[in-house]
């Protein structure tokens, strides 16, 4: 089924919006919310969470891109699960060594003024993976948006885990240049 026909069912408050979203997004749901929290029970609980969300959120926003819209609700609900149980005991898997890789870029919003900031670093960041290379930030993008592994990215691109590890930390060490360029850090 066609996404406007999706959303239209949301719309119409038509709970086969639900079953047409499982049908045709189940799957990079889980994918999203697997790869955040390395657990089939949480990966589940997050993707049925996504549905609620969805139903909960359309109307009144009509999302452009749906499969986008879904995958940025799971991604919310899963680190938000993922912080929960680290909270309670400090678990390992990709979610934790991607954290500690951008701990050096990025940090967490103490007070109203550091949100202000980081909405203005979301745009400095968005301009930086606009100026990469495609490959590059195809390589970005997998690791610190979908948590992927590097022996993962490395095998997709037909790279050595060497080289993606490489290539990574030189995307960081230039994002970190230009937020500090931008006086961010």
């Amino acid at each position: 089924m066609e996404d406007n026909r999706i959303v239209d069912l949301y719309w119409q408050r038509n709970e086969d919006a639900i079953a047409e979203t499982a049908s045709k997004y189940g799957k990079y749901l889980h994918s999203i919310a697997y790869q955040i929290l390395s657990n089939t029970q949480d990966t589940e609980e997050c993707v049925n969470d996504t549905y609620t969300g969805a139903w909960n959120t359309i109307p009144p926003h009509r999302p452009s891109i749906l499969s986008t819209f879904l995958g940025k609700i799971t991604r919310r609900i899963s680190i938000d699960l993922w912080r929960r149980h680290s909270a309670e005991k400090r678990g390992g898997g990709e979610m934790s060594l991607v954290m500690d890789e951008l701990e050096d870029c990025i940090s967490a919003p103490s007070d109203v003024e550091t949100v202000i900031e980081q909405q203005e670093m979301v745009r400095i960041i968005g301009e930086f993976l606009d100026a990469l290379p495609v490959t590059e930030r195809r390589v970005f993008l997998r690791r610190y948006w979908y948590m992927d592994s590097i022996a993962d990215i490395a095998s997709d691109f037909d790279f050595t885990e060497s080289k993606t590890a490489s290539m990574l930390h030189r995307i960081r060490s230039k994002l970190r240049e230009k937020l500090e360029s931008e006086d961010y850090l």
